[in-house]
């Protein structure tokens, strides 16, 4: 179902659509004032904590898409393994502002970025680069994703803050599977792979299939592919995988050699 691929143009429209679903949940949770001081999942982090680094974030993008207009200098990646470091001075560099100035702030914001991304044409979306502040050129549509990955991954973490019983929601989830792959390739620990191995990876949801991940001294490959044959795979439904790339939790079912999804899954710093 190529509308459920946001990396392609088909996928356009569906995934802004549940951005803009994503961001008015996280707006609703937010903007209740006993929200506002609530622990979230992230360590350290207040629900304010959340807004101030969506905030940072979205107006880092306006600066990468500036630049890319030839609109500023294009300063050179951090890197993912500096990125909570860096994240949370931008958080807390805005975490004082007032809940109602904030929050007027980052709805501003999220009109502007859907401004940005709507018009885009189809070459655009795939083959207009801006440099990411941490990743690099990647196309426009990872602006897209980068949006729903904070507002539906950190919608999760302010539910976490509360002790009560919740999950990812479905259509996030599922936009959210092929970037996770990205997500692992940028978080593997080089340093610690001792012999270069192959496993599987089974996800299901609207993206579902068997993908054959690859391990190296050089990092992460992976392409789709038969898995039973392997050592070992693990079987994920879209919002444990998730979860699981961005380090928010344990999940997964492991086929086969139990030691070496463990290696597989240790693998990876978290963000």
């Amino acid at each position: 179902m190529s509308e459920w691929n946001a990396m392609t143009y088909e996928g356009k429209d569906t995934i802004l659509r549940v951005v803009r679903k994503e961001a008015e949940r996280m707006f609703a949770m937010a903007e209740r004032p006993e929200a506002w001081h609530a622990p979230t999942a992230c360590t350290g982090w207040e629900t304010r904590d959340v807004v101030a680094h969506i905030v940072d974030t979205i107006e880092g993008y306006f600066r990468a898409f500036d630049a890319a207009h030839g609109k500023g200098e294009v300063p050179p990646p951090h890197g993912l393994a500096v990125m909570s470091q860096l994240v949370d001075q931008g958080a807390s560099a805005l975490r004082d502002i007032p809940q109602a100035e904030l929050m007027e702030r980052l709805r501003a914001d999220v009109a502007k970025m859907r401004e940005i991304l709507e018009p885009l044409s189809a070459d655009e979306w795939t083959g207009f680069l801006v440099t990411h502040p941490y990743m690099g050129p990647v196309p426009a549509f990872f602006y897209a994703a980068g949006q729903l990955m904070d507002f539906g991954v950190h919608s999760w973490d302010i539910r976490q803050g509360t002790g009560m019983a919740h999950g990812l929601d479905g259509d996030a989830a599922d936009l959210l599977v092929p970037f996770m792959f990205a997500v692992w390739q940028g978080t593997v620990k080089t340093n610690e792979v001792t012999e270069p191995f192959t496993i599987g990876v089974r996800v299901g949801g609207r993206n579902a299939g068997d993908y054959r991940v690859t391990i190296t001294k050089d990092g992460m490959t992976y392409e789709p592919g038969e898995i039973e044959s392997l050592p070992a795979y693990i079987e994920f439904d879209a919002g444990s995988m998730v979860l699981t790339a961005f380090g928010r939790g344990n999940f997964g079912t492991v086929r086969g050699d139990f030691e070496l999804a463990e290696r597989y899954l240790n693998l990876f710093f978290r963000i």
